[in-house]
């Protein structure tokens, strides 16, 4: 009876190990992917922060145009 019990025990202690060693590879392979996912995140950001420096400088022109456009009518 004793040997059953430590098979019983044997055999829990091994579908333990051998849970957490698939959760660790799956847990791994998750984080690999958000490695990838962040590296696209910071590239969108990258770009993103060059479209808002491109509006931000036809924005300027514009209101540069604006105001030389006021100045020559309230000039003449």
């Amino acid at each position: 009876m004793v040997g059953v019990a430590w098979a019983a025990i044997a055999l829990l202690g091994a579908t333990l190990l051998g849970t957490l060693w698939y959760l660790g590879g799956r847990i791994d392979a998750l984080g690999a992917r958000l490695d990838a996912l962040g590296s696209r995140v910071d590239a969108l950001g990258a770009r993103l922060d060059a479209r808002i420096d491109q509006l931000a400088t036809r924005i300027d022109q514009l209101a540069n145009r604006l105001d030389a456009h006021l100045e020559r009518h309230r000039a003449g």
